[in-house]
C-alpha cells in the first residue's frame, strides 16, 4: 500500500518553510499532495490558480508531488485521495498546540488517518504567510522568504 501523505494549507502565498518541510517529508512517503484548502475564516490574498502554479513550479523536480484543491474537512480530504497521513510544519509551542489539537479531533473523526509534525528548520520558523501577505501588500521585498521560483510581483 502506498504511502500518501496531505499537506494542508492556504499557500497564500507558499513561502521556503513550505517548501522545506515537504523537501524533508519526501523520503518518508511515496507521495505527498500539497492540498490547498479553501479557508472560509481567510481572505486570500492571491488567486487559487496562482498559488496551484507556485506550487506545481516549486516541486517540478519533484514527481512525488502533486497539487490539489479542496474544500470541506482535511480527513475527508485524505480519505477521498487514499492518504492515511496528514503532514504538518510546526514553528514554535504556539504552532504546536494548535496541531495537536487540529491532530486530535481529526483522530477522533477518523482514527485511521495520522498527523506526521515535522519541526521546522531555524532558518524558517519566524516565516509566516500572515506577515508575508502585510510585506506584499506594503510594497516590501519578500523574495528571501519565499521559494526561488515565486514571483508575487510578476
Amino acid at each position: 500500500m502506498k504511502k500518501i501523505a496531505v499537506f494542508p494549507g492556504s499557500f497564500d502565498p507558499i513561502t521556503k518553510g513550505h517548501e522545506e518541510i515537504v523537501r524533508r517529508a519526501l523520503p518518508l512517503f511515496d507521495e505527498i499532495i500539497v492540498a490547498i484548502g479553501q479557508n472560509t475564516s481567510k481572505a486570500s490574498l492571491f488567486s487559487l490558480e496562482q498559488r496551484v502554479n507556485w506550487i506545481e513550479t516549486t516541486f517540478s523536480d519533484c514527481p512525488k508531488v502533486r497539487v490539489h484543491t479542496y474544500e470541506g474537512l482535511t480527513v475527508d480530504f485524505c480519505r477521498k485521495h487514499g492518504a492515511a497521513f496528514i503532514l504538518r510544519g510546526v514553528r514554535n509551542g504556539g504552532d504546536y498546540e494548535y496541531e495537536r489539537s487540529i491532530a486530535q479531533m481529526n483522530k477522533a473523526m477518523h482514527s485511521d488517518v495520522e498527523t506526521v509534525l515535522l519541526f521546522s528548520d531555524l532558518a524558517f520558523a519566524s516565516i509566516h504567510s500572515t506577515i508575508i501577505r502585510e510585506i506584499i501588500k506594503n510594497k516590501g521585498d519578500v523574495s528571501q522568504f519565499l521559494p526561488l521560483k515565486v514571483n508575487v510581483y510578476a
